[in-house]
C-alpha cells in the first residue's frame, strides 16, 4: 500500500520530469504547439481565414529559416480550432487546446465577444493569449495573460473623429453634425463609446446615434433616419455583411454623406469587390495597412492572390512576437513567455506592417505604441491617408 504523502510526492516528481522532458524536447528542435481559435465558419469566417493565412505564412517562413535557433531549431506548430460565432464554442475550443494539445500560448479569436470568452479560460490556466481584438474590456479587467497589439476600440472611435475633422478642414469644410450607427456587440459598443466621447470633446453635434443587431436584414429604417438627420458624415461600426448593406443602400438611395467606417467590414477586400464604384472614396479607421510594408505584403499577395489585409498583417506580427519571445527565453514555459512579453520592446520582421513598426506592452497587456490610422478606398485598393506621418496618398473629402 502507498500512503497519500508518498503518492503526492511521486506524482509531483513525475509531473516535474514530464515538464522537463517537454522543455528539453523543444530545446532540441521539436515542435512548439501554439493554439489558434478563430471563426472559420459563420458570418465572420472571412476574418478568420485572413487571420489564419497570415499566421501560416509567418510560421512557414520562420520554420523554413531555421525555427527558434536558441532552442535548437524548434518549430512552431499551429493547432487551429474553429470558434464559429458563439462565445461558448470559442471557450470550449480553447479549453480543448489546453487539455489535448499542450499549447504554450493561444492566438485569437478576432471577434471581441469570442476573445473575451477565450481570455477567461486562459487566465484561469495562466497561459498567454495574443490577440488583435479591439474591445477595451480585454485589457481592463486586471488579467495578466492577455496581450493585444492594436489600438483599443475607443481609441479607434476617437481616431475616426479626429481624422474627419482634419480631412474635412483641409478640404475647406467645417465638421459640425455627425451620425453614429453601430452593431450591438462588444466591438460596436466599445468603439461607439469612443466616438461619442471624441464628439463631445470636439463640440460636435451627434444628430443620430443608433444601435442595431448584428446580422441585420433590413437597413432601410437606418437609412431613412440618416437622411432625415442632415449629418455631414456617417460613422458606422459594423462587420462585413452589415457594412455592405448599409453602404449599398445609402448609395442606391442617393444618400451621399461621407462614410468613415470603424474597421470591421470596411477593410476587407470583399468590401471593394462587392460594392465596386460605391466603395470609391469610403474612408475607414484601421490598425495597420499593407502599404506600410510593401515587401511583406507582396509575399502575402503572391501566395494568396489578394491583399494582405490588417487581420493577416497583425496575426503575422503575433507570430513575430512569439518567436522573438521564445528566442529570448529559450523556454516554452507559459510563465517565462508571459514575463518576457511584458519586459520586451518588439521590432522588425512582420511588425513592420504596424504603424510605427514597434510593439511594447504595458502591465495590462495593451500595446502602448498602437496607433490608429485611416485608409481610403481608391481604385480598388486601400491607401493610408491619415495621420500625416503615415500618409501614402492624400485623402479626399467627397461632400
Amino acid at each position: 500500500m502507498i500512503d497519500r504523502r508518498t503518492l503526492l510526492k511521486t506524482g509531483a516528481a513525475a509531473l516535474t520530469a514530464t515538464l522537463a522532458s517537454r522543455t528539453a524536447f523543444a530545446q532540441n528542435g521539436g515542435d512548439i504547439n501554439v493554439g489558434v481559435v478563430l471563426p472559420l465558419t459563420g458570418a465572420s469566417a472571412q476574418f478568420g481565414i485572413n487571420s489564419r493565412n497570415g499566421l501560416e505564412l509567418a510560421v512557414d517562413r520562420l520554420n523554413s529559416s531555421g525555427g527558434i535557433k536558441s532552442m535548437g531549431g524548434a518549430r512552431i506548430k499551429l493547432i487551429v480550432a474553429d470558434a464559429t460565432s458563439a462565445p461558448t464554442a470559442a471557450a470550449t475550443a480553447a479549453q480543448r487546446l489546453i487539455s489535448q494539445n499542450e499549447v504554450v500560448a493561444v492566438i485569437g479569436a478576432y471577434v471581441s465577444s469570442l476573445t473575451l470568452a477565450v481570455s477567461e479560460v486562459l487566465e484561469r490556466r495562466g497561459i498567454p493569449l495574443l490577440t488583435i481584438s479591439y474591445a477595451d474590456q480585454l485589457t481592463e479587467r486586471g488579467f495578466k495573460n492577455v496581450f493585444r497589439i492594436n489600438p483599443k476600440a475607443s481609441a479607434l472611435g476617437r481616431a475616426q473623429v479626429d481624422a474627419c475633422i482634419d480631412i474635412s478642414a483641409d478640404s475647406g469644410r467645417k465638421l459640425e453634425r455627425v451620425a453614429i450607427v453601430y452593431e450591438d456587440t462588444a466591438y460596436g459598443t466599445s468603439q461607439s463609446a469612443g466616438l461619442r466621447a471624441a464628439c463631445k470633446e470636439k463640440n460636435l453635434s451627434i444628430v443620430m446615434d443608433e444601435a442595431y443587431p448584428q446580422g441585420i436584414t433590413d437597413v432601410t429604417p437606418l437609412i431613412n433616419k440618416l437622411r432625415a438627420a442632415d449629418a455631414q458624415v456617417l460613422f458606422p461600426v459594423s462587420y462585413l455583411n452589415d457594412t455592405l448593406q448599409i453602404v449599398r443602400s445609402m448609395r442606391q438611395q442617393q444618400v451621399q454623406v461621407p462614410v468613415v467606417g470603424g474597421a470591421g467590414g470596411f477593410i476587407l477586400p470583399e468590401f471593394g469587390q462587392s460594392l465596386g464604384e460605391f466603395a470609391e472614396g469610403v474612408l475607414s479607421v484601421n490598425s495597420s495597412n499593407y502599404d506600410l510594408d510593401p515587401e511583406s505584403a507582396k509575399l502575402y499577395r503572391d501566395r494568396y492572390n489578394y491583399p494582405m489585409v490588417h487581420d493577416a498583417i497583425e496575426h503575422a506580427a503575433l507570430i513575430e512576437i512569439l518567436a522573438q519571445t521564445l528566442e529570448k527565453t529559450k523556454s516554452s514555459a507559459a510563465s517565462d513567455l508571459r514575463a518576457a512579453m511584458t519586459e520586451t520592446r518588439f521590432e522588425g520582421g512582420w511588425i513592420n506592417g504596424m504603424p510605427g513598426g514597434a510593439i511594447d506592452f504595458d502591465e495590462t497587456g495593451h500595446n502602448t505604441l498602437a496607433v490608429p490610422i485611416i485608409i481610403q478606398w481608391k481604385g480598388g485598393e486601400q491607401a493610408t491617408v491619415w495621420p500625416k506621418q503615415f500618409e501614402k496618398v492624400s485623402p479626399t473629402w467627397t461632400n
